[in-house]
């Protein structure tokens, strides 16, 4: 009998960024309160710039009109880091568990998700990394993914977002993190990328790294073969 604790995947499709937020917000009361198990959210936004703890939306290069015309939402958030975008052809992670009491260290925490991504790119045989001072992972042609988290009394909220075949070019909407050049999975490998294939590899990986069981979805399991 497994004792291992139950880990629910949510797969929202695509959310309005302000709606997401709504969403992890019940979702974090509900596994606070025990109603509910820890919780995988992935989803996708439309064009949107979100700003951390640590961000200035001087790093935005675009007038406010200018980004309205063209569709893209800007959003002041509690997570940690700076300023990124989010928008189509990327996979969001919203991990919403209780670290408490056997994961509460902030830092490890972070080091699993890079993990759980390390992992995920390695099922593509995309060669990611971690890079010395820098939070999210990396490759020789850029930054795949970034990594942007919140966590109150243990319970995590916000999280990552993978660039799977994400319009780069957007990211010339702001100074990023450091200014990191982007990549994307698409870019790398050549071809489009199935978002629902990698939703699957990344709720696989994540019951793996932090060692849970996938209560609603028994067929997403670590297999040991890479997709092509």
């Amino acid at each position: 009998m497994s004792h291992k604790r139950k880990l629910r995947i949510e797969k929202l499709g695509r959310v309005e960024y302000g709606e997401a937020l709504g969403i992890q917000k019940k979702t974090e009361l509900a596994v606070k309160q025990g109603d509910q198990p820890d919780s995988l959210l992935l989803l996708e936004h439309p064009h949107t710039l979100t700003v951390g703890r640590r961000g200035d939306s001087a790093a935005i290069l675009m007038s406010e009109e200018l980004l309205t015309a063209r569709g893209v939402a800007v959003f002041e958030t509690n997570r940690g880091g700076k300023i990124t975008y989010h928008g189509l052809g990327q996979v969001v992670g919203y991990p919403i568990i209780n670290l408490s009491p056997n994961r509460e260290d902030v830092h490890q925490y972070v080091r699993d998700l890079e993990e759980v991504l390390i992992r995920t790119m390695g099922d593509y045989r995309i060669d990611a990394f971690r890079l010395e001072g820098l939070t999210g992972v990396h490759t020789a042609r850029g930054k795949v993914a970034a990594i942007g988290v919140h966590i109150a009394r243990w319970i995590t909220t916000h999280g990552f977002a993978l660039n799977v075949n994400t319009d780069l070019s957007f990211f010339n909407l702001i100074i990023a993190c450091d200014g990191e050049q982007v990549t994307s999975m698409e870019d790398l490998l050549g071809r489009e990328v199935d978002m629902h294939e990698v939703e699957d590899r990344l709720a696989a990986r994540f019951a793996e790294v932090f060692e849970m069981e996938i209560e609603n979805h028994p067929r997403l399991t670590v297999q040991r073969t890479f997709v092509c």
